[in-house]
């Protein structure tokens, strides 16, 4: 069943206070037919980046508009500089980022990611190495990906990998194959289930690109 505006609301509410790091913070939120906007200021960017999480697991939300700003404390506060050279030395010590194929830049305290890598799983490792460093506000990914391996995808193989989630309806999912892209499309109950699915996707051998159309409704 849909849920209203203003019970969604309240169970966003709900899960931003439930999270420790976020329980002391002021997020604004609003609900317009299970599109969440969070609003408001934070002390840093994994703050920014935990209230997005807790918002995506809360079945009904179909997206999230995050306009929540990082104010600083002046303690946390770092150079450009400073930020990137912490920034360059958190990859390089991250094993599954291949920092040499990375470019990063730095101004007022938004990180810029450029490069091409091989798998989605090293974008993701390259932001969650930064997130919990001083002075950062953002991330601003522009990294591509260009798969290594040359094997042809198959749609089968998609299938077969969504349906060994427990997580996921496969029923409910539809699969297409496009040259390197995989484009996923059907019906699931949460903005988490969403993105489970296009974070299996991602994981198939030779993909470029994954164009994730599944929509999020409530039974």
């Amino acid at each position: 069943m849909k849920k209203s505006n203003d019970v969604l609301c309240k169970e966003v509410i709900e899960a931003i206070k439930w999270e420790p790091l976020l329980s002391s913070n002021e997020i604004d939120v609003s609900v317009d037919d299970g599109i969440v906007t969070l609003g408001g200021t934070v002390d840093n960017y994994t703050q920014k980046k935990e209230a997005e999480q807790a918002v995506k697991n809360i079945a009904g939300v179909k997206a999230v508009v995050d306009e929540i700003k990082v104010d600083l404390y002046f303690s946390a506060i770092k150079s450009d500089t400073e930020i990137a050279a912490s920034v360059i030395k958190a990859l390089h010590e991250n094993w599954a980022v291949p920092d040499h194929r990375l470019k990063v830049t730095v101004e007022n305290g938004w990180v810029t990611l450029e490069g091409i890598l091989h798998w989605n799983f090293q974008r993701k490792a390259a932001d969650n190495a930064i997130r919990y460093l001083k002075g950062v506000r953002g991330v601003i990914d522009k990294i591509k990906i260009e798969a290594e391996i040359k094997n042809e995808l198959k749609k089968e193989f998609v299938e077969k990998a969504l349906r060994r989630s427990w997580i996921l309806d496969i029923d409910n999912i539809r699969v297409r194959v496009e040259d390197k892209t995989i484009i996923l499309s059907g019906i699931v109950s949460s903005l988490f289930q969403k993105e489970e699915a296009e974070r299996i996707a991602w994981n198939t051998p030779g993909v470029w690109y994954v164009d994730n159309e599944i929509l999020v409704e409530l039974d």
